[in-house]
């Protein structure tokens, strides 16, 4: 796997050195580059792409726990994660992936869990503590998100012909999930456990895709859940490298 990893970083090693993070985030500088964490993340994505991307999950996570790291910078509009060499390391042709000294990782979720693990940080240390988080990780990626897609996805390509009942009832199983989210948040400031742990980092990540709907309006714990995980200064930093990825600015994506 490690011949791979490496083999493939040479595939797709574009013409010029790909976008790096600094030294004071773990770039070159701070450490050789085989100690260093590898994510595979976007540097070009089509316009309406820019800031909604799942790399921002792991760069988070990265940002965090404070492992060291650097990105290799994928340009998506020029075919790179269609390519047979990057179909190697994702399944599914997609970011965020990792590749920790050979050992790689697919998947948003996974990667973050990965990371928390590796790190000691993000998740506790006891069994049922950890099945919490994942639990909650799960409930994001696997309950929550797909229903918020599927907005997505009526708003962008929906040309009037959708039935009006799909129009109606998206929109009401978001409220109902995002419901349960608010009462999951009754007397609590974090998703999983007393601390910010991974799953905040995935569930965060999730609702990101609704900040500008009304979807939260109506659940106040929820919205200022959601403004918390925000403010955290791990999450600034990441919004900051990765809008000087996608050369915008932070405000464009915010």
């Amino acid at each position: 796997m490690e011949a791979l990893a490496r083999g493939l970083a040479l595939e797709l090693a574009p013409a010029s050195a790909p976008w790096q993070a600094p030294a004071w985030a773990g770039g070159p500088g701070h450490r050789s580059e085989n100690d260093m964490i590898t994510l595979y993340g976007f540097g070009k994505i089509f316009p309406e792409g820019v800031g909604e991307t799942k790399d921002l999950r792991a760069q988070w996570a990265l940002e965090e726990t404070g492992l060291p790291y650097r990105v290799h910078a994928l340009d998506h509009t020029a075919g790179d994660l269609d390519s047979d060499a990057y179909g190697r390391i994702s399944p599914f042709h997609q970011a965020p992936v990792i590749d920790d000294d050979g050992f790689v990782v697919a998947e948003s979720a996974a990667v973050v869990i990965y990371l928390a693990e590796k790190a000691g940080k993000l998740i506790p240390g006891d069994l049922q503590g950890r099945t919490r988080v994942v639990q909650w990780c799960f409930a994001a990626v696997s309950t929550v998100e797909p229903t918020l897609v599927c907005i997505d996805m009526i708003g962008i390509f929906d040309s009037g012909k959708a039935a009006p009942t799909l129009h109606a009832e998206v929109p009401k199983l978001a409220r109902r999930w995002l419901g349960h989210v608010e009462r999951r948040l009754e007397g609590r400031e974090w998703i999983a456990c007393a601390d910010f742990t991974a799953a905040d980092i995935m569930m965060a990540g999730v609702l990101r895709s609704i900040r500008k709907t009304d979807l939260m309006d109506p659940f106040p714990r929820l919205k200022a859940y959601y403004e918390r995980c925000q403010a955290r200064p791990a999450w600034q930093r990441t919004l900051g490298l990765y809008a000087e990825r996608l050369g915008v600015s932070v405000d464009a994506i915010r």
